[in-house]
This record gives C-alpha cells, structure tokens and sequence, in this order.
C-alpha cells in the first residue's frame, strides 16, 4: 500500500496511524467486522479471517466449535462466521459478525493452532456434542483424533469434569466409538452405523491376508473371522492409477476368498442399506445373531 506494510489484516486505527488515507483503506481493504479489514490481496479464508479477529480480541478468548474443529481439519462446512469462546468475566461487545460463547475453561482447554489460541480437541469435541448428531460427531471426533489434536486419556479427563454440561451425555456416549484409523468422514459414517446396529464391531484397517496368513492388503473396514471386507469408494477411485491398484486389490482379496462390499456417496443417505448388506455378508458367512 505505497510503501506502507500493514499485513494481511489491520484496524482502520493501525491503517491511519501508519499513514494509510481513507481512500487507500477502502480501496485495499476487505471490510470483515466494523473498523477490523483484510487486504484484498489476501483470500479471506477461515484462518485469516480468524487472524485478523485475533488482533481486536480479549488475549484471554479463543476460537471454539465449529471454526475450531474446521481449523483442525475436521469434515463440517466452513462457518461463515466464527466462534468466539470467552471467559465468563470478559464482556466482548456483541458483533453480528461472530457467535460468542461464554465458558469456563482449564489451561488444558486450549491450546495454540497456527499461531491461534482454539479450544482443545477435547473441549471442541465436548461443544460440539450439543449441536451435532451423533453420526456427526463421532466423524469430528475420528478427523480430530487422526490429526492428533485429540486423544484418548485427554477427551476422558475433560469429560470427567464436565458434570451438567450440555451436551456431555452425547459425547460420552460417542467418546468409546472413535478412531484414529478411520481415513475419511464416510468412513466414520459407515462404522458409526455397523457400531450401533446388532452387528459385530468392525476392525478399521483390516488386515487382508492370503489363504497362508500373510498380509496383503487393507480394506477400509472389515470382519477378519468372517472374511468380509468393506470398502467406500470416493471420488479419487475414479482416477485411473488408483482404479488399477483398486482392481488389483480387490482380486487379490477375491482370490484368497474375501468377501468384498463396496459403498458409494449414495449409500450415505442410506444407513439402512449398508447395515442390511453388511448382515447379509456375514450371514453369509456364517455369522449368526447374538455372536460378537
């Protein structure tokens, strides 16, 4: 901006402080909130949005819920605003342009995420409970846990303290069924499903192996004592490199007498399809009601 460096975010003070004129703000800046502006130059994405809220923010506030979970890469749809959590004896004026909660939390709820003060993977997980479904959550859940910002022992403490909190009796009900394995959001989806219907658990990751016990391959889930493999097929399967080691996957697991399942994105809408099929197989097999 002339020879002025402001970054990527500023405050209208901190523009005209620097020198900046009225004409050049509102030419440059991209208006997020009143007085707090991103540059045009800079894609307003969910992390520098949060960036530059950060600068007019309490120090003791943190980003929570939703943006929190989307920061850690979590599968939920970029918020259009961003979820502000702060103490309870901090008053942050009301701003359209955020959703403010108010909540008491321990050192160990929050932590720092490129340079950002969230809220714990444990913590996010906990708020969550009270907006999403199960299904939902548990997906959270799995996303958080396999980018390591949530773990096992870390999510039972906080749980433990969280007495009449809203939402805790949701996520202590989901907190057993997460995963670090599951790879993808209909992943989760599936063991979700299979998880709470009368069906045995599935393994994450099964091992496939050869009629002499050798490993080779892994399906997405799977009943080793049964020999049935089930597989959701994303997008990326379609893209021809990944259709040939698919299709020398899957004969391999036909070959050594794997029963293969294979789900797309319509049968996410079905949870009753995909539990009934995945019965059929392992009745098939040989499984029968009441064995886990």
């Amino acid at each position: 901006m002339d020879g002025i460096r402001l970054g990527s975010s500023y405050t209208w003070s901190a523009a005209r402080a620097a020198g900046v004129t009225r004409r050049q703000v509102e030419r440059d800046g991209r208006r997020i909130g009143q007085g707090l502006y991103l540059s045009a130059a800079t894609e307003p994405t969910l992390l520098e949005r949060c960036r530059a809220w950060a600068r007019v923010l309490p120090s003791s506030a943190a980003f929570g819920g939703v943006t929190a979970a989307v920061l850690a890469g979590a599968p939920l749809a970029e918020p259009s605003r961003p979820t502000v959590v702060t103490p309870p004896d901090v008053v942050v004026p009301a701003r359209r342009e955020l959703v403010t909660l108010v909540r008491t939390l321990a050192p160990a709820d929050v932590r720092l995420l490129d340079g950002l003060r969230v809220t714990s993977g444990a913590q996010t997980f906990l708020d969550l409970a009270a907006v999403l479904p199960p299904h939902d959550l548990v997906a959270v859940g799995d996303a958080l846990h396999r980018g390591r910002h949530l773990d096992a022992d870390g999510l039972q403490e906080r749980l433990a303290r969280a007495d009449r909190v809203r939402g805790v009796v949701r996520a202590r009900a989901c907190a057993p069924l997460l995963s670090p394995l599951a790879q993808s959001r209909p992943e989760s989806l599936i063991r979700y499903w299979l998880l709470t219907s009368d069906l045995p658990a599935p393994t994450p990751q099964v091992a496939v192996t050869d009629r002499w016990g050798r490993e080779v391959a892994h399906g997405d889930l799977g009943y080793s004592d049964w020999r049935v493999v089930i597989e959701y097929e994303g997008r990326q399967h379609a893209e021809l490199d990944q259709f040939r080691r698919d299709v020398d996957r899957y004969s391999l697991m036909g070959a050594d007498g794997w029963l293969l399942l294979r789900f797309a994105d319509q049968h996410l809408r079905a949870p009753h399809t995909v539990v009934d099929r995945t019965r059929r197989a392992l009745l098939s097999r040989g499984w029968r009601p009441g064995q886990r």
